[in-house]
């Protein structure tokens, strides 16, 4: 099966960044499954087609017979579910990597295509999952200005026709600078915590970091440096240390990658790391009703209630980092966070 390195970097962003229990690439229905609620999707079908023919002038479904066709022909490059609680949240992303931008043909056709994309996600969720809430994604690192203008223009017009089917599906293009703050930069904040030898993007940049760095070599006790080929390029470690595209990331993943990272690199001072001890200063600077740190000599090692297991080591002693963090409304601990990130970043 052939292997896109786009999928692969959208399944661990769906996997690490928004937290996928369920993640998987190439998608497509059975032809044993039940089609529920088939003569909404034929309807919303007609609808979409009439309303984007005569606004624009595109033909989302030429050539296609009807609805079952249209279905045949999905495909989704990478599907998750997460679930939280009694809550569970489904995403279908479509990605294109064109070196070049993105490009199906001409304009029309190409902002044609990627409408088409996002409306048969749409009837795919709802017609095989019965579930009439998500985010359905179309990204691409690439995309020519006046293109991504265009489809732009027709996010709206997507929502209404879909909201002929009393779903709730939000539509998002990620592309060129979004695409690297919302997808990439988040990924790469996570790189050296995923040790899942089949997610290749990740492992294929860890195995490129093994050699960015290119170490002194030992003869007859002597040092000497690594001398570079000319037709190589000075290689440099990939990796993140940013704050942008947090707000793609739950709280806990900030915690437990961003902010270990910066805990563990010394970028914390030991004045402050003196105060995270303290429920006080805990309470006023991040909202969290436990000292963000506790000493792991004080439990002997062990993990008390409401701290992670895994201790993070701050100026060669072990520290155990507290996990009760909340985004809710009524609760929401994250912009304390964000707050003293920007601070110190």
């Amino acid at each position: 099966m052939k292997i896109e390195i786009g999928e692969s970097l959208l399944l661990s962003w769906l996997k690490h960044i928004k937290e996928c229990q369920l993640v998987q690439t190439n998608w497509k229905a059975s032809s044993k499954w039940e089609l529920k609620h088939k003569e909404a999707l034929e309807q919303l079908m007609k609808n979409s087609s009439e309303v984007f023919k005569t606004k624009y002038g595109y033909d989302l479904y030429k050539g296609n017979s009807g609805i079952d066709q249209v279905l045949t022909q999905a495909e989704i490059d990478v599907m998750g579910i997460s679930f939280d609680e009694n809550e569970q949240h489904i995403y279908a992303i479509d990605v294109a990597f064109h070196e070049a931008g993105l490009n199906y043909g001409t304009k029309e056709e190409t902002v044609t295509r990627v409408i088409k994309k996002c409306i048969r996600t749409a009837m795919c969720i709802y017609g095989y999952f019965d579930i009439n809430s998500g985010t359905i994604i179309f990204t691409s690192p690439r995309i020519n200005p006046s293109v991504i203008n265009d489809i732009n223009i027709c996010i709206d017009d997507i929502s209404s026709v879909l909201s002929t089917l009393n779903v709730k599906y939000k539509i998002r293009i990620i592309a060129n600078e979004d695409f690297s703050d919302k997808i990439l930069e988040p990924v790469l904040n996570v790189l050296g915590d995923v040790a899942d030898t089949s997610e290749l993007f990740m492992r294929s940049l860890q195995m490129y970091n093994l050699f960015a760095v290119k170490k002194p070599k030992q003869i007859n006790g002597g040092i000497r440096n690594t001398v570079q080929k000319k037709i190589s390029p000075n290689l440099e470690a990939i990796e993140y240390n940013g704050i942008d595209g947090l707000e793609e990331m739950k709280i806990g993943i900030i915690i437990r990658t961003v902010l270990r990272k910066m805990l563990e690199n010394g970028e914390v001072t030991k004045e402050e790391i003196e105060k995270m001890k303290t429920k006080e200063y805990s309470k006023e600077t991040f909202d969290i009703q436990y000292p963000l740190l506790q000493k792991a000599s004080l439990t002997d090692g062990e993990s008390p209630k409401r701290y992670y297991s895994s201790p993070v080591k701050i100026y060669n002693e072990d520290y155990f980092l507290c996990s009760e963090w909340f985004e809710v409304p009524a609760n929401n601990d994250r912009p304390f966070l964000l707050k003293w990130m920007a601070l110190h970043k």
